[in-house]
């Protein structure tokens, strides 16, 4: 009798445990943007076959119930915002979803966990945001900007790319060769690895404290070359190109292809 109860309990635990779907899909303009804001979870994108955007989310919680966590889309000007919105720990002021920096995100005591999977069309950019997870995008044809705390990130588009986290490496290869406004990848604890184009022009500015520089490309160095820090032309200039660690290497690689 107490193993009948016992398996009843825990088929009601992996219950509450179990996973809650949601999807989305539709179409988004050239130049816009699907963007991701989670909080404990990884977010991953790749490239879609189709026109439309798909977006896909899993979620899951041990302590937590995952219905208590709401997936929110919001359409704007710049596209299409999803969001985890979690259960707010601000009495009196609850979490919403807005694109970008905006929009309120505070979370207590909740260990639910969504999993995004999005598919992004052809001229369509990407932006994922996670606190507690890494974020991916592979094989994608537009701008991405991928945000994290704890977690790596890895991006690879024939577009532009930047990319912040403070626990985790990031590994970056971007296609596009002309930049029009500043990039960068920074990291506190982790190395950085961005891939470039032959072509690539950009006033670099790289920093680490333990670890060291590399870079296939040629410079023309402004000040003293410490090992530890680069301030020069790489190529024939552009705007600038900040990549900065504390803890690990810098390494920019030219793409032959």
């Amino acid at each position: 009798m107490r193993s009948i109860r016992a398996i009843t309990l825990l088929a009601a635990a992996l219950t509450c445990a179990a996973a809650a779907d949601f999807s989305w899909h539709g179409r988004i303009g050239p130049g816009q943007a699907i963007e991701i804001k989670g909080i404990n979870g990884m977010v991953r994108a790749e490239r879609a076959s189709g026109a439309e955007v798909e977006v896909s989310a899993v979620k899951t919680g041990r302590r937590s119930n995952p219905a208590s966590v709401q997936i929110q889309a919001v359409d704007h000007p710049g596209g299409v915002t999803i969001c985890a919105v979690y259960p707010s720990e601000d009495f009196g002021r609850a979490n919403e979803c807005r694109p970008g920096s905006g929009g309120h995100m505070s979370v207590h005591n909740n260990d639910v966990r969504v999993e995004f999977a999005v598919r992004v069309p052809a001229g369509v950019n990407f932006v994922g945001r996670t606190v507690n997870g890494e974020v991916e995008a592979a094989s994608l044809s537009g701008d991405v900007e991928a945000y994290t705390v704890n977690g790596r990130v890895r991006i690879s588009t024939t577009g532009l790319a930047r990319a912040n986290t403070v626990n985790g490496s990031i590994t970056a290869s971007v296609g596009k060769a002309n930049w029009t406004r500043p990039v960068a990848f920074h990291t506190v604890n982790g190395s950085i690895t961005v891939e470039l184009p032959a072509a690539a022009g950009a006033q670099l500015q790289a920093a680490t404290v333990n670890g060291h520089i590399s870079t296939d490309f040629p410079l023309a160095i402004r000040g003293r070359f410490s090992g530890k820090h680069i301030s020069g032309t790489l190529g024939s200039g552009g705007p600038e190109l900040s990549l900065k660690t504390v803890n690990g290497s810098i390494d920019i690689r030219r793409n032959m292809i």
